[in-house]
């Protein structure tokens, strides 16, 4: 059975600071970094060993996956973990051209398809200044509601349109064919595609909150049925 690893980043600067991110750049904060390292010890603790990564394209969810990599030696075996270029990025530069060791190279692969939900005008506005402002009711209904889009931003909604179809497409092939798995992603992100491997519907989605930090791990099997899902608490 291959492994599923999911991981939203650890806490970010401005999850620290109670702000919308979105799509902005936001590196982890030190209790961030430090929830990744213990998720690595985890990980190591649970005997699992990643063969294939996947994040987005966003600096605190590629931080959270190298971390989980390189902290504890045993998580990555005998690999060594690498940004992966898709050729088709306009500013290559000639990656592609490198000939490696495949069985001793762990990828790194990003894809926008994985960046958190966008959530436009609020980005970089404080949550409870927002609540104040709009009512705590509106700002709810924006931040946990399946197909209600914050202002100038994505709902769920918009945001299963594009994880789903990469997951099935990129990530569940390798799952298939027996590689272990880890995805670092963001809240909203892992939560579309926890809807659709849970079979989760709209207002049990809405519900759904996923701690920074923390390990989600799944059995999978060949033909792609998910089993046994572990939550690895610290």
């Amino acid at each position: 059975m291959a492994k599923l690893i999911l991981i939203r980043h650890g806490q970010s600067l401005w999850n620290a600071a109670n702000k919308f991110t979105g799509w902005v750049d936001v590196p982890m904060s030190e209790r961030g970094r430090a929830e990744a390292t213990i998720a690595s010890c985890k990980l190591r603790d649970a005997g699992y060993t990643i063969d294939i990564c996947f994040t987005s394209m966003l600096i605190r969810a590629i931080e959270t996956a190298i971390v989980c990599l390189t902290e504890c030696d045993e998580v990555r075996g005998d690999r060594m973990p690498y940004i992966w270029h898709d050729p088709a990025e306009p500013d290559w530069h000639g990656w592609d051209r490198h000939i490696g060791e495949p069985e001793k190279e762990l990828k790194i692969i990003r894809s926008p398809a994985l960046d958190e939900r966008y959530y436009g005008d609020l980005q970089g506005l404080n949550k409870a200044e927002m609540s104040e402002k709009f009512g705590e009711q509106q700002v709810h209904l924006w931040r946990r509601s399946y197909d209600v889009r914050p202002p100038g931003g994505e709902s769920l909604a918009d945001t299963v349109k594009r994880t789903v179809p990469f997951f099935t497409q990129a990530i569940l092939p390798e799952l298939q064919a027996g590689k272990n798995v880890l995805v670092a992603a963001h809240g909203n992100s892992l939560r579309s595609i926890l809807m659709y491997i849970d079979r989760l519907g709209e207002a049990e989605v809405a519900s759904l909150e996923l701690a920074t930090g923390v390990p989600i791990v799944y059995d999978v099997d060949a033909d792609g049925a998910f089993t046994n899902k572990a939550v690895l608490t610290q």
